[in-house]
């Protein structure tokens, strides 16, 4: 079909206008996850502070172009991911190629590694102007791909899909004006294969939805829970990533007189396993939660917050539960490393259950209070969304733009609005 693309606003005065574009392949359109965060924070931040267009490209239910103002909000269709039906994952590239050979955007951000990093290089081959940045938010030969590949094919075969997936990351971000990261041990492994131009991005968190002033204490007999110990609460995808099996085993191992109780909040392949195998425990299992006050009632009600995850590149979810006031009990690897330092809860090693279980009862039997308004004070010092988009476009874009200038294009930070088209055909 047809769409008229509408007229773009030039917002506030003062700065050239860009057109900017997000592309994301892998996508929650119900709103769950760190990427459907950065999306809607990015998106309020552009258009509140700055006189830039944004055309954000995401997997949905079907084929929606909204043009409104200086946002464009375009959903490709694709179906559910197998095992977190939440997630949706675009396959039909064509439509990716059409929307931004229209709108030929300044900037696009590739957000995801799969595919849609190389229909964002083409599209620059195409059009030479076009500034690429990229994402390299999961370490994915690790998280992903190793991981799989071991389970099914062993530990020889795991390190050569790592290998080859490791020497494909190369390949593809070499091509990048720019890359981001989460932290810098992910810019480490870059540097170690070959991809320059890095930058570590710290992400934010919405320091005034997630508090502690939310704390409902009938939160807990809400959701049918017994005991006065501590209520324990995690949030994320329920599969072998996140390693939220490890939790239920954690659980079992806690002392029977402590009176704990869990809250499992999410949805993934494992869920069904993991119901089912904690029959009779004081665990709970409400779902996956869209609303973002309600998520964060859930934080600021509970008393610890547990994690399995070995791979996090960042962390928004601990993030959000330190702004709620949470000590955090999980493991000493990844991005975890830097989100939990001493003071703010307690780590150990990676699938070592009975360690988690002995840092809850740690965590519990001393000052639980002070660890937790100490974690507050830490996010409300360190994370902010305003200096996450803030660095994003006055340093990262420029210096992209810079390089792509050194390309032989002639447009840069300040020179030459963006084309934009009177009609985009979405099919």
């Amino acid at each position: 079909m047809l769409l008229e693309s509408g007229n773009f606003s030039t917002g506030p005065a003062g700065q050239t206008p860009l057109l900017i574009c997000d592309l994301t392949q892998s996508y929650s359109p119900s709103g769950g996850g760190g990427v459907s965060t950065y999306l809607r924070e990015k998106r309020d931040y552009v258009l509140k502070n700055t006189p830039h267009s944004l055309l954000q490209i995401v997997p949905g239910p079907e084929d929606k172009l909204v043009v409104d103002g200086r946002h464009i909000w375009a959903e490709v269709g694709a179906g559910p991911v197998r095992g977190s039906p939440n997630y949706r994952f675009i396959l039909r590239t064509r439509i990716v190629r059409e929307l931004l050979a229209r709108y030929r955007p300044d900037v696009i951000e590739s957000l995801c590694p799969w595919v849609l990093p190389w229909t964002a290089i083409h599209h620059r081959r195409a059009f030479p102007e076009t500034t690429l940045v990229a994402a390299y938010s999961t370490d994915f030969p690790n998280a992903h791909v190793y991981r799989v590949a071991q389970a099914k094919f062993g530990t020889l075969l795991g390190k050569g899909f790592r290998w080859l997936s490791y020497g494909y990351a190369e390949i593809t971000y070499r091509e990048f004006d720019w890359v981001y990261t989460l932290s810098e041990d992910v810019c480490d492994v870059l540097a170690r294969h070959n991809v320059p131009r890095t930058s570590v991005l710290p992400l934010g968190v919405d320091i005034e939805t997630f508090h502690p002033g939310r704390r409902d204490p009938a939160y807990r007999a809400s959701l049918g829970l017994p005991g006065d110990g501590p209520l324990l609460i995690y949030a994320g995808r329920m599969d072998n990533e996140k390693r939220a099996d490890r939790l239920v085993d954690m659980f079992r191992k806690l002392p029977e007189g402590l009176g704990a109780a869990l809250v499992m909040i999410g949805d993934g392949k494992l869920r069904d396993r993991l119901m089912a195998e904690s029959a009779g425990l004081p665990i709970a299992f409400p779902g996956f939660v869209q609303d973002r006050p309600a998520l964060a009632r859930a934080l600021a009600s509970s008393d610890i917050y547990v994690s399995g995850m070995a791979d996090e590149t960042f962390g928004i979810s601990i993030i959000e539960a330190q702004a709620s006031g949470l000590p955090v009990v999980g493991v000493a690897s990844g991005a975890m490393i830097d989100r939990v330092p001493a003071g703010l809860g307690y780590l150990g090693a990676v699938d070592d259950t009975r360690a988690m279980a002995e840092n809850v009862v740690r965590i519990w039997q001393g000052d639980p209070r002070t660890i937790g308004e100490a974690a507050r004070a830490h996010v409300e010092q360190r994370f902010s969304w305003d200096r996450t988009f803030e660095r994003l476009l006055s340093e990262i874009y420029p210096r992209a733009m810079q390089h792509a200038a050194g390309r032989g294009t002639r447009r840069d930070w300040r020179q030459s609005a963006p084309t934009k088209p009177a009609t985009v055909s979405v099919r």
